[in-house]
């Protein structure tokens, strides 16, 4: 049983999904004013892990991310520039698609915009003026938050605090100050028709229109970053909660941020690394393997050691893993294993990584066995152990951990001629001709063989 800790609730919770062996999950997005930076990549990662591994347990998973197209940080950047918003939206889009694939993320099912869910989002706004959910003042529309009794639920906050503690400048056209704004008349930018006026939509609205469009009822997972939780997700479901009566998710996951000496990692305050940057430093599964190796409701305060770690770790699963995988190249036409593990160890690692896995999504104790699957193969090769069969075994094994982690190895099987040399190269080591040896190394180096 699959068990999550749904924020909702505070609580661990088995995973009953809505449909049986079906999942259906829906991840904030990017705003496209910008590249993204490795705090923003963290929900990225981690969400991609989630799905992954729900599939490797045998689910069909729906996936959706959006893209927030249109937002005053585009319309300032526009400007700057003197260019469109569609524009500026485009171009991040294209560059964060991009870096998604350089990160090793399954591709999402939908990656819905908000420019493209407009009438959508009317028409769920003049639902919520006619439920009484949200009122209209020259050419504005807001949420009335007072509405809804439960307001505050997902961040642990009641509405009589949120009212004393107020960080709004002060709007006198609001009934109330934290009142958030669903439509939003502007001379300003991109605008659109609607029944109150020529403007744009509120932020909190859209992501409740595009899950409700694609998915045409409640989901099972919502995820995000722990800084959506208020005002975003508590606004996300006040609007579900009015429209129809459901807080969206059964399931709602935070991940924690990425700081950098202890401060936020933000754009604003410009203290960042962009995903790009640290991709040209190092590859994607030493990213990945840093991102993963925190439990991913626990802060991560980068620093340059724990790259320098995690390259050394995947250094040792990358050296175990090519090992196995050419020892079994080298004596087998076929590299499958047969049905079922016969190596007890190998069992108990695979068990311990699925119920690291099962546990809230724990990808650190899930690399944990990582290693003890690596340590375990190094023996089996070391010490010439275990039937050919076992060694096929592991290799699906780990085969399998990587995958779920998006940590894949690439490597392809030899030909007959590679073959041949590699084998030349082996007999002159046991031979101790170092002098061919070597010759015969470099040759293998040249064609970019891997050993």
């Amino acid at each position: 049983m699959i068990k999550i800790y749904n924020s909702l609730t505070n609580k661990i919770e088995d995973f009953i999904p809505i449909h049986k062996n079906e999942v259906s999950m829906y991840v904030c997005g990017s705003t496209v004013y910008n590249y993204i930076h490795i705090g923003n990549s963290r929900p990225v990662i981690f969400f991609d892990t989630v799905a992954r591994f729900f599939k490797y347990m045998g689910y069909k998973v729906k996936y959706v991310s959006n893209f927030t197209d249109i937002d005053d940080k585009i319309i300032a950047k526009a400007k700057q520039e003197n260019v469109s918003e569609t524009e500026i939206s485009e171009r991040y889009i294209k560059a964060i698609k991009e870096t998604y694939r350089k990160l090793n993320c399954l591709p999402h099912d939908a990656n819905p915009k908000v420019t493209e869910n407009i009438d959508k989002i009317v028409e769920f706004i003049d639902l919520l003026v006619k439920k009484d959910g949200a009122y209209v003042i020259d050419g504005d529309v807001y949420f009335d938050v007072a509405k809804i009794s439960e307001y505050g639920r997902l961040s642990g906050q009641t509405i009589e605090n949120l009212i004393n503690g107020a960080r709004i400048d002060p709007n006198e056209k609001k009934h109330n100050p934290i009142d958030f704004t669903l439509w939003k008349k502007t001379e300003e930018g991109i605008k659109w028709k609607s029944p109150w006026s020529e403007g744009r939509p509120g932020w909190h609205t859209e992501c409740v229109v595009m899950i409700d469009n694609i998915f045409k009822g409640p989901i099972d997972i919502h995820g995000g970053g722990l800084e959506l939780k208020f005002p975003h997700h508590d606004n996300e479901i006040a609007q579900s909660i009015c429209a129809h009566n459901h807080s969206i998710a059964h399931y709602w996951m935070h991940n924690g941020r990425i700081d950098m000496g202890g401060e936020k990692m933000s754009k604003s305050l410009g203290n960042v690394i962009w995903a790009d940057e640290l991709l040209n430093r190092t590859s994607y599964q030493v990213y990945r393997l840093l991102i993963l190796n925190v439990p991913y409701r626990q802060p991560l305060d980068y620093r340059d050691e724990l790259l320098a770690q995690a390259t050394t770790d995947f250094e040792k699963i990358n050296r175990a893993f090519i090992s196995l995988f050419r020892k079994i190249d080298l004596e087998c036409d076929d590299m499958k294993p047969l049905n079922g593990i016969k190596d007890q160890e190998l069992l108990g690692i695979k068990k311990e990584f699925d119920e690291a896995m099962s546990d809230d999504f724990n990808t650190a104790n899930a690399i944990t066995a990582i290693f003890k699957a690596t340590k375990h193969i190094n023996n089996l090769i070391r010490n010439n152990q275990g039937e050919m069969d076992v060694l096929k075994q592991a290799l699906k094994i780990l085969e399998d951990f990587l995958w779920v982690l998006g940590m894949d190895i690439a490597i392809n099987r030899l030909s007959d001629d590679e073959k041949e040399l590699v084998e030349k190269w082996q007999q002159a080591r046991k031979s101790k001709d170092f002098v061919l040896a070597d010759n015969l190394r470099k040759q293998i180096a040249d064609k970019g063989i891997l050993l």
